[in-house]
């Protein structure tokens, strides 16, 4: 029996070792959440390390001790990954593409944020291509130039959907005649199925339950739906445009609800149901003023979400305003202004705390309370970023227009 407890405990410690990891976009649970811990300071936090990172605003992720970055060579038309180690910020490998010549008006450099399944790392380029590398050592082991492979066009800032890999498939949102979504196989890129005629958005996929009831959401250009992960079949669509065609923040689950937003939409609430043994969605609310840039809600609780919501176009001057809201009606609780240009991020810790990093590069821990805003501590830590946060094993990783930075957290 001794052997048994042992053999439990080991699993136990790896189990946890690995819920540490911040792997993908929007973190291990893919909806800004983490079962960390993080207390008030009273002194800024200590950095533990920088390092200097090229153009894009790709987040930061964590795994298998490694940090890794995804960006643009300077004067190239080149894209870049470069790993790290997580406690020293030691470089351990990087490893180089070429990509097709691409200019933007906000940045030239990777927006899609990596993900990292078992030992494979995957990038998602500004230009469309899909890449599948070893995480220990960066070997290349497949490449899908998307846009070329299923004729799609190329967005006006990019191509900005962060890869979601479920079971044995990678799926990113390609905006193909009749592939609009593609599943790939993870270990081979070989196409599993291909579904859809919508265009591309900048938004990034979510998924959802379990069983017959699993299902893949994205936000395409053309609005939300749900597939069937297993062969993209549909189970439900709702209309949800934006006028400028920059729908670009993640879908989020609060309870059963599904909250999604854009620039000139609004936010919408939907109820998650079923339906003739099927996930369905039913509209329960619109709020026309919580537009959504790119920032991505953050759930606390089955009745709250904090939402950073932008200026509704038309408008002379971009402000940023972080929002308290009632999941179940849409309504506005309370708001805090001026927390950035266009966007913040949010993070929700494991004791249920609110990490906010403003675009300016502030950090700031606040005790979500649907009353009032209330802020425990803050510091500058970074200069402008667009980039979410990562959080893993007691260290932020933070990501600005020069370096990433490597910040010890206080429990």
């Amino acid at each position: 029996m001794i052997w048994i407890r042992g053999l439990v405990a080991c699993l136990l410690c790896a189990a946890i070792a690995q819920a540490g990891d911040w792997p993908q976009w929007l973190g291990p649970n893919r909806d800004g959440s983490s079962a960390e811990v993080v207390a008030a300071w009273k002194e800024s936090p200590k950095v533990l390390w920088r390092h200097p990172a090229g153009e894009g605003n790709s987040s930061p992720v964590v795994a298998q001790e490694r940090v890794f970055i995804h960006a643009k060579v300077k004067d190239k038309n080149e894209e870049t990954v470069v790993a790290l180690d997580a406690a020293t910020g030691k470089e351990l490998w990087q490893s180089t593409h070429p990509r097709a010549e691409f200019k933007s008006l906000f940045g030239n450099g990777p927006r899609a944020t990596p993900a990292v399944a078992g030992d494979n790392l995957y990038t998602f380029g500004i230009t469309g291509v899909l890449r599948c590398q070893a995480a220990r050592t960066g070997k290349q082991l497949w490449e899908v130039d998307t846009l070329k492979e299923f004729g799609a066009q190329n967005l006006r800032f990019g191509m900005s959907c962060s890869p979601l890999v479920d079971a044995d498939r990678v799926l990113v949102n390609v905006g193909g005649k009749d592939a609009s979504v593609v599943a790939f196989n993870k270990d081979t890129g070989a196409v599993v199925w291909k579904a859809l005629a919508d265009r591309a958005s900048y938004s990034s996929p979510i998924v959802l339950g379990q069983g017959k009831e699993r299902q893949i959401i994205f936000l395409t250009q053309q609005g939300l739906v749900s597939l069937n992960p297993s062969d993209g079949s549909l189970f439900w669509r709702f209309p949800l445009m934006d006028l400028l065609l920059e729908s670009s923040s993640t879908p989020v689950r609060a309870g059963d609800f599904l909250v999604a937003s854009s620039i000139t939409y609004g936010s919408v609430g939907l109820r998650l149901e079923a339906k003739d043994d099927k996930p369905s969605a039913t509209q329960v609310w619109k709020n026309d003023s919580l537009t959504c840039y790119f920032s991505t809600p953050v759930a606390v609780g089955a009745e709250h979400l904090y939402l950073v919501s932008g200026t509704k176009p038309p408008a002379f001057s971009t402000q940023a305003t972080l929002h308290c809201i009632d999941i179940r009606t849409g309504k506005e609780l309370w708001r805090r202004a001026k927390v950035g240009k266009y966007h913040a991020a949010l993070l929700r810790t494991g004791n249920q705390k609110l990490l906010l990093l403003e675009e300016a590069g502030d950090l700031v821990l606040l005790d979500p309370d649907p009353k009032e805003y209330r802020e425990l501590a803050r510091s500058k830590i970074c200069g402008e970023t667009w980039a979410h946060p990562a959080l893993a094993n007691g260290r932020l990783y933070v990501r600005d227009n020069k370096e990433v930075v490597c910040l010890q957290l206080p429990e």
